[in-house]
Order: structure tokens, then sequence, then C-alpha cells
């Protein structure tokens, strides 16, 4: 992998704000821009390629950051992106781009973010159903939805200043991700026009794969540093082959987790292929984790179960790998 100036500059940018920052959303969209990467230039943003948004994602993976990046700056975009609709994309996407926090409403109860199936169900003027997973959605000033008309999939906007929008926190295993069910009650909501939700969700599956990588490479660093400061026998435990061994697998999963990650914008299946092996690479890196840290990693205090709980969340987000597996597989 080879990245630009530029992206250097950018990851080492933000980095360096995420270590000094407490609430790093203001400053991560204030400093750097980060909320205005995918949106178009025409429209107030940046006009940055989804390699960028990468970059800002593997960084946000590293310390497990509490910000809404996927759901607003990569989902609630490329949905108003993809919908066609100038207008639309002209009142809404500067907003997203100064920071203002969008969220798409998308799939059911299963939560399998089938590019045919939605949760909710739309006419010439209302939404109505249930949706679930829904990334920031408790709070989002900006509520889109994709819903069944019937005739295909259509992307609104819907006013969330009216009591049929029911919006509620879903306590969720991963405390740094918010997740929220929204319901509709046929509330009042704009059509902005057809969207396709494939392409839509695979650049979302390509930013996450790359916030796993990010996840697991700081997994594994903390567990090296680790092996070499904790001693038993006389010296630390870094040293025994068998633990060699163990950490250098590991190393060769990061890297080819990053590897996945970078060539999932490229087509389809390789944003599922990357899908698939990132959420596995993580789950793996995490439960390893653990394992090396030894009892301390059964602590609150140390970082190591929120890996572990970010590894299993990500696998589901977005579809669980066996539900990709069918565009990884070559056709006979």
């Amino acid at each position: 992998m080879t990245f630009t100036p530029e992206q250097d500059e950018l990851r080492a940018g933000v980095r360096k704000l995420l270590a000094r920052e407490a609430n790093p959303w203001p400053a991560l969209c204030e400093h750097i821009g980060v909320a205005a990467l995918a949106v178009p230039e025409r429209f107030g943003g940046l006009g940055a390629d989804t390699t960028d948004v990468q970059v800002v994602a593997e960084e946000l993976g590293r310390v497990l950051a509490d910000v809404p990046f996927l759901g607003s700056a990569v989902l609630a975009v490329h949905a108003l992106l993809a919908c066609g609709d100038e207008a639309a994309c002209a009142r809404l996407l500067p907003q997203l781009a100064e920071g203002t926090v969008g969220a798409l409403a998308w799939t059911d109860e299963h939560g399998d973010w089938s590019t045919t199936q939605f949760a909710c169900r739309g006419d010439e003027s209302t939404v109505d159903g249930t949706a679930h997973y829904v990334l920031d959605g408790a709070s989002a000033p900006v509520l889109l939805a994709i819903a069944d008309t019937g005739t295909g999939p259509v992307l609104y906007e819907v006013d969330t200043r009216q009591d049929r929008v029911r919006r509620a926190a879903v306590p969720a295993m991963d405390e740094t991700r918010a997740l929220a069910t929204i319901t509709f009650d046929h509330a009042v909501a704009r059509p902005l026009g057809p969207v396709d939700p494939a392409p839509v969700r695979d650049v979302a599956c390509a930013v996450l794969a790359a916030e796993q990588a990010g996840a697991a490479a700081r997994a594994l660093e903390l567990t090296v540093e680790y092996a070499g400061q904790r001693r038993q026998f006389g010296r630390p435990i870094g040293g025994f082959q068998a633990l060699k061994h163990r950490m250098a697998d590991l190393h060769v999963l990061v890297e080819t987790a990053r590897s996945a990650a970078y060539a999932a914008p490229e087509s389809s299946r390789l944003a599922a292929v990357a899908k698939v092996h990132c959420s596995e690479a993580l789950s793996t890196v995490a439960a390893e984790m653990i394992q090396l840290h030894g009892g301390i990693a059964a602590t609150w205090e140390h970082p190591a179960h929120r890996y572990f709980k970010r590894a299993h969340a990500t696998a589901q987000l977005f579809g669980a790998p066996h539900r990709h597996l069918p565009l990884v597989r070559p056709v006979s």
C-alpha cells in the first residue's frame, strides 16, 4: 500500500488530535474537515476519495473513537449523493460537511442490511415502520430513511420535529458506538428520489473495514508492548518462541486486513472480501489480545474488553460476514 504525502499528513493530523481531545468530533470537523471529506466541492465539501475517508476511519478505529463519522460522514452523505436530488444535496450536504450529524434508517430487527428488503415503507408523503441499528439515530438533526415503495427503494428526508417519529437509544455491547431504534408512524417525509443502496453499502463496508484494520493494529501493538514488559520465569514473555509465533501470525493477519480494506473501493466483490476478512481479523486479534494479556485483560480498567466488544459489534454491522460470502465467491 502506498499513500500520498497528503494522506500521510491527514493520518498524522487525525492521530495527534485524537490524542489530545476528549471530545474530538467538533475539532475533527473544524480543524481537519473530516465530515466534509466525501462531500463534493460544489456542495461545500472537500471532494476527497474513499481512500482519504478510510485513512480517517483507520485512525478512529485505533482508539475506538466515539464519533458519528461512519453514520453521518459516510452513510448519510453517500445516500444523499446516490439519490441524485441536486436540490436536496445543496440543502443538506453543506450542513453535514460542517459537522451536523446525519443518520440513515435502513434495516429491520434482523440487521442484515439487505439491498432488497427494508424496514420502512413509503408513499408520496409518509414513511411507516421501525428501523433498527441506526447509527447515531437517537439525536441526529438530519434524518434520512430508505423505504420500499413497491416499485423500488426511495430515499426520504424525515422531519424529526413530529410526534410520529419516536427515537430510542439502544443499549449496545459496544458502548463506543451509538445505535438507535426509530419508529415511523406514518411520519411526514419528503421523497428525495430512487436510490440504489448497494453502492452505499459497499462504501460503508470499505470504510468500516479500514476502521476494523486500525482497531486490530492497535490491539496488536498493545499486546506486543505488554509481552515485552510482563516477565515470567525471569524473562519477558514475549521472548518465548510460542508467543513469538502467535504474535507473528497476528501481524500477518493485521497487514492482510489493511490490504483488503484499501482494495475494497475497487469493486463490490472486494468490498465484500474486506467486510468478511477484516471482521474475522479483528475478532481474532481481539481474542488473542485477551488471551496473551492474561488476567489483566479481564478487568474493566484495561482496554482489551473494548476491542473485543468492538470486534464482535462491527462484525454484524452492515451484515454479518456470512451475508457477504455470496458476493465473495466467484460465480461458477
